[in-house]
């Protein structure tokens, strides 16, 4: 099972290699040393990482960090300076018309045609791809835009805009996705939307790389992320395991006596915190227990000194 492969390949990645090897299979991303520079600006200074098929990977960095450069390189827009990448085995550079067609992109709302309805806009890009009878009111009605197909896109909000993009991206039934703040400036109602089919599409065995600055959402969707910062990946792993790795764990108890409110933290790596925690929660005026661990936020500010909207 997909799910399974990818637990393996969080916890182990040389096993997990290896039994993707054993059942013939192969990674939907791959990164080899890939470097890229604009000029004397090195965007890219030798990453490298895989995403499995079914696998949401949240590709996690500030503005400049290599995140775009990373994605252009992998849907065939820059050719790396030095490296090897891959989709669905074929060469980025080598191939990019076979994969190309296996892919889909979803980036910003401006590529969308605005005198063409939502419909027209599906079903030109799905020409493009070579579809012959795609399932246009299918994925507009999955977005939530069925009632909405024969308008003009310039007519459509923001959020509109959006999750017609998603479908567009999703016309040509693509085995990888690439997605550039998929919910950045949307209502949480089409938030959830998109972030819903996302999950959809992983669990079809969809590889995903996402790319946000929304935390919670990185740790809601991912399997894995990746820190990128200046060039550089400074961790890959699950988000449970970088947050207990890289923070505190503790429970913050809170009690009112008196008319006064107070707050105990009780630190959980200490062999006391079961006594601790046990006379915290049987004082009078128990009002709330809180479990606390660090975010992804705190957990790359401290990895790199930097801030993931910096």
């Amino acid at each position: 099972m997909v799910r399974e492969r990818t637990l393996l390949w969080e916890y182990n990645p040389v096993a997990a290699q290896e039994a993707l090897r054993d059942e013939g299979a192969m990674p939907a991303i791959s990164v080899e040393n890939i470097r890229f520079s604009y000029g004397k600006l090195e965007a890219l200074k030798g990453i490298s990482f895989t995403v499995a098929p079914g696998e949401v990977l949240g590709f996690l960095g500030p503005n400049g960090a290599g995140k775009s450069t990373t994605i252009k390189i992998l849907t065939g827009q820059l050719t790396p300076q030095a490296g090897v990448a891959q989709v669905l085995g074929l060469d980025v550079t080598k191939e990019r018309t076979a994969f190309k067609a296996r892919i889909g992109v979803c980036f910003e709302e401006k590529n969308l045609y605005q005198a063409m309805s939502g419909e027209e806009n599906l079903r030109f890009f799905a020409s493009l791809f070579g579809v012959r009878q795609p399932d246009v009111m299918g994925l507009l009605q999955q977005v939530g835009l069925a009632d909405r197909a024969r308008d003009r896109v310039s007519q459509y909000s923001k959020g509109m805009r959006q999750r017609l993009m998603m479908a567009r991206a999703l016309i040509n039934n693509p085995e990888v996705l690439f997605l550039d703040e998929p919910t950045e400036g949307l209502d949480p109602v089409s938030a959830q939307t998109i972030r819903g089919i996302i999950q959809e599409q992983a669990e079809r065995g969809v590889a995903v790389l996402l790319t946000t600055h929304d935390m919670w959402e990185a740790d809601e969707l991912s399997d894995r992320v990746a820190f990128i910062n200046e060039g550089q990946l400074y961790a890959i792993d699950t988000p449970e395991v970088l947050k207990l790795q890289h923070g505190k764990r503790a429970v913050r108890v809170r009690r009112q006596q008196d008319g006064a409110v107070s707050e105990v933290v009780v630190p959980l790596e200490t062999p006391e915190a079961g006594q601790q925690l046990k006379e915290a929660v049987s004082a009078p005026g128990l009002l709330t227990i809180h479990t606390e661990e660090a975010t992804l936020e705190e957990v790359f500010i401290q990895m790199t000194g930097r801030g993931l909207r910096g």
